[in-house]
């Protein structure tokens, strides 16, 4: 249940970043990277976890 979990906060932050990074403010643009660049980091930890069976 965790893989699926992980990689809908994955998608979840990778498009709000991406809305972000669209902004006219060179801050918000800056989060919206750094909130793309976690959404990633969670799809690999659900990718993991599925593969390990969420034995991690």
């Amino acid at each position: 249940m965790g893989e699926l979990t992980e990689k809908v906060k994955g998608n979840v932050n990778e498009a709000i970043g991406n809305v972000k990074q669209e902004s006219g403010n060179p801050n918000t643009r800056a989060e919206g990277r750094e909130q793309e660049a976690k959404g990633e980091a969670q799809q690999f930890k659900g990718e993991v976890e599925g593969k390990l069976g969420n034995d991690i």
